[in-house]
Order: C-alpha cells, then structure tokens, then sequence
C-alpha cells in the first residue's frame, strides 16, 4: 500500500490510522533517510495508541523510551546511533519486541539479520519538501490481514 503526504499534519494523521489497526505484540520497523518524516509518523502512532503525541520525542541519546497507554504500551526506538548488530543486542532488544506493547523501530535497517520475521515495514521517501511517500509492507501471517483505512477527502 502507498499514501501520499503533504504535510506534517497529514503525517501525524496517517500514524493515527495506522495505530487504529495496532495490537499487543505488533512490530513497526521504520525506514528512510534523515528527516522523511520517521519520528513525525511515530507521534502519529502513538496519538493514535492514546499517547499525548507533545509527549512523543524522538530517543535517539537514550535509544528506547516507553509510553504506557490507557491502550497498549508502546516501545520507541531509534537506533540512529547505532552501527553494530552486537550494539543492538546488548539493549534487550528482543524483551521490547516480542512484549505486549507495540514496538516503533526508527532506523530498523540497522536491524540488518536481527530483522524480526514478522513485522509492518513502513518506508518514507523524500518526494519534495512537503511530500512524503509512505510504502506500507507486511510481513509474516500475524500482519496478513492488517490494513488501514484511509479517510476520504
């Protein structure tokens, strides 16, 4: 699935769309160059989720940060900092991941061969200064009926 946005708002709502389809357990792996708008579609999610998307900052001096939501708690990741696999590991990663929050990794290349099997990858390509290009993919049976619903304009 593709989706066009031409705006932060239209970002953070599409993050919003994205959450309502959400459960414990599910995994979102980020992808997309500096500033295509990774941390801008995490607040939507997390709004979406319950959280207060002013609270939504990106982790990228801690790695992880957690919200506990009136919904489901979510896991934040920005692996930015990151180079090895090995680096990755000795944050837990994987108690994060396979837990009953949903887990938003920014960066999720960086995963490389740690990749989980199962997961929503979402690529942002930079189409121009107020566009983006959301490219949604499932991955794995969890996610084989997972879809969003875009409202019409």
């Amino acid at each position: 699935m593709q989706i066009t946005s031409r705006s932060v708002k239209d970002t953070l709502n599409i993050g919003r769309q994205i959450a309502k389809g959400l459960k414990k357990g599910d995994i979102v792996c980020l992808f997309g160059r500096f500033g295509a708008g990774k941390t801008v579609l995490t607040k939507g999610i997390a709004s979406g989720l319950g959280v207060e998307k002013d609270k939504i900052i990106s982790p990228s001096f801690v790695l992880i940060r957690e919200y506990l939501t009136s919904r489901i708690p979510l896991y934040h990741f920005d692996l930015y900092r990151l180079d090895r696999e090995t680096d990755i590991l000795a944050l837990g990663y994987e108690g994060y991941l396979y837990d009953e929050g949903v887990a938003v990794v920014e960066w999720a290349e960086k995963l490389k061969y740690l990749l989980p099997k199962e997961y929503i990858k979402i690529r942002l390509d930079i189409v121009a200064d107020d566009e983006r290009k959301i490219t949604i993919t499932r991955h794995g049976k969890r996610y084989a009926g997972y879809a969003i619903k875009r409202k019409k304009k």
